[in-house]
């Protein structure tokens, strides 16, 4: 429930504070007085979007705040121990809910004093009360609001099964997409096989091994200089171990023998002697390699060597060419084709296990959309004698009212499979027409406020009675209607507001003597810019506001005894 309502420098309202009560509260004014202004401050606490130029000409901001009782639902609900419910205090007793608007379009939301978002004020406005606007009743010609309101007719597990059918048919899309899109890759998918495939023969036929590029190019430049390196070991090998007697091997053999004769005199000589003979061999040893390389060198077919060399360079250099630069990126770009590879081959299994969880999840869809149209099916003709029954309360007698399910156009959607049209023959032995075609605009409201009576419930109600929003806001619903009809529009909405509260923004004097709290706002135009302000009426002052709708002057009698006349029917 809203205890209070503030409002400060609004576009024409400078300061205002209404006081609701439970039952049913209504707001009259003058037409431009700005009742809308109301409407638009309880929508800036729903979160909704701030207009610009709705601040008060030479006011630094606009502030709305709306003190509700905090409902013990609520409360204990899962939403107080989320996101939204890290807002509220703990100890809080009343949930306060404020909006600050600048001037530029700025604003800024607060939930029980602190900082929150707009949508933290969607999350919670939305739990504390609803808002039907004076053209909301045009909402009843689009199938997506009828669908709603029966769902909502049909109670929990109904809307349950409407949250699963939804999710259950974004995942079928979402597995279908997936499942397109593996399909368009087939293609490309099969280029790609046969390109690596490719690469991976000429590399695996090649067999490159890492560091064999460096080696080759070692072995090439021996062959390209064979015959100075030949030159070079004969030499050398001639000087070390000649093939005659001498070279320096026996030269070093001599001087070892001779220094470890004199060592036998001078024992310092007997290291040195022992480094000649270390000398000798090492020499020895390098004759003997120098002789085996040129052996080997004889051995060789230098010419068909070096050929086979360039040869196989050239396929290395190629590969290292288009893979990287060397061996070793060849190396891994093959490891990255095998893994690549298997990848794609993969994918076709992905393929296949994609089309069959679209396959199950389409069946899955198609099984909770026959439950939900069974309940739909099986709830319809009762919400449709319901709401007959209301309108023959609101001066509809005789009018009949059907709701048609069809198969949706197009299968399955995320409402399920049924398209729903609302059929009503407004006067008793007309034909059934689609209610967006053969309804007026009066007739709309008074449908509107019976569905909304049975959706809400009193009296007779459905099985989801009580349920709903503590505060239910009707902003001009009775737009177009007159006379006796008024009337029982006014006793409607009276009845509605047993057990809960209601604020109803209206012209019709036979709804405003109905009310429980009566608030009238006026406009002063005589200051510049101009001021409106609410005021709660009382006694003597209802019946003057009652004098004014009724469109006669305040000295007439006659409409002031009217006006007591409905005061006293109420």
């Amino acid at each position: 429930m809203l205890h209070e309502l503030r409002v400060e420098n609004l576009l024409l309202m400078e300061r205002a504070e209404l006081r609701l009560g439970p039952g049913l509260n209504v707001l009259t004014g003058e037409t431009g007085a700005g009742k809308t202004l109301l409407a638009h401050a309880l929508d800036l606490l729903l979160g909704g979007r701030a207009r610009r130029g709705i601040v008060r000409p030479g006011a630094a901001e606009a502030y709305v705040e709306g003190v509700f009782e905090l409902p013990a639902q609520l409360r204990a609900s899962e939403r107080m121990g989320g996101r939204v419910g890290g807002r509220v205090p703990d100890s809080a007793e009343e949930l306060v809910l404020a909006r600050r608007v600048w001037p530029d379009g700025r604003t800024r939301a607060y939930v029980c004093g602190r900082a929150a978002t707009q949508a933290d004020l969607q999350e919670l406005g939305g739990a504390m009360l609803s808002f039907y606007g004076q053209h909301e009743h045009r909402k009843l010609t689009l199938s997506s609001s009828q669908l709603d309101l029966l769902d909502a007719y049909c109670g929990d597990g109904a809307q349950q099964l409407v949250t699963d059918v939804r999710a259950a048919h974004g995942r079928v899309r979402e597995l279908a997409a997936l499942a397109e899109s593996l399909r368009e890759q087939a293609g490309a998918r099969d280029r790609e096989l046969d390109l690596i495939a490719f690469e991976l023969s000429e590399i695996e036929a090649a067999a490159p091994e890492a560091g064999e590029q460096e080696a080759l190019t070692a072995q090439r430049d021996r062959l390209q200089h064979r015959d100075q390196l030949v030159r070079a070991a004969a030499a050398a090998a001639e000087l070390i171990v000649p093939e005659a007697d001498g070279g320096a091997a026996e030269l070093l053999a001599i001087a070892a023998g001779m220094v470890e004769q004199a060592a036998t005199l001078d024992p310092q000589l007997r290291e040195l002697a022992q480094r000649l003979e270390t000398l000798r061999y090492e020499a020895a040893d390098v004759g003997a390699e120098l002789r085996a390389y040129l052996a080997e060198d004889e051995t060789s077919d230098e010419p068909a060597a070096l050929e086979r060399v360039q040869d196989r360079l050239a396929v290395l250099s190629r590969l290292a060419r288009k893979h990287g630069g060397t061996i070793e990126d060849v190396l891994v770009h093959a490891q990255r084709c095998r893994e690549r590879q298997v990848e794609l081959r993969d994918a076709d299994d992905a393929l296949e296990r994609s089309e069959d969880e679209h396959r199950q999840a389409v069946q899955r869809l198609d099984g909770l959309a026959r439950r939900l149209t069974q309940a739909r099916a099986k709830a319809a003709p009762k919400l449709a004698a319901a709401v007959c029954g209301r309108l023959a309360e609101l001066a509809m007698d005789g009018a009949r009212f059907e709701l048609e399910l069809s198969p949706r156009d197009g299968g399955c959607g995320p409402r399920g499979g049924d398209a729903l049209e609302m059929m009503i023959a407004p006067n008793a032995g007309g034909p059934l027409a689609p209610l967006r075609e053969s309804a007026s605009g009066g007739e709309l409201s008074r449908v509107m406020l019976a569905l909304l009576s049975v959706a809400h419930g009193y009296g007779p109600a459905h099985p989801a009675a009580g349920a709903g929003a503590p505060l239910l806001v009707f902003d001009e619903i009775d737009a177009g209607i007159g006379g006796h009809t008024a009337r029982a529009v006014g006793e409607h909405l009276r009845a509605l507001a047993a057990g809960r509260q209601i604020l109803c923004i209206t012209h019709l004097p036979q709804v405003a003597a109905l009310a429980q709290r009566h608030f009238t706002i006026v406009k002063d135009g005589t200051v510049t810019p101009a001021v409106t302000t609410v005021t709660a009426l009382h006694g003597d002052a209802v019946v003057d506001e009652l004098v004014r709708m009724l469109g006669a002057s305040e000295r007439d009698s006659a409409a002031s005894e009217h006006a007591r006349e409905l005061l006293r029917a109420a």
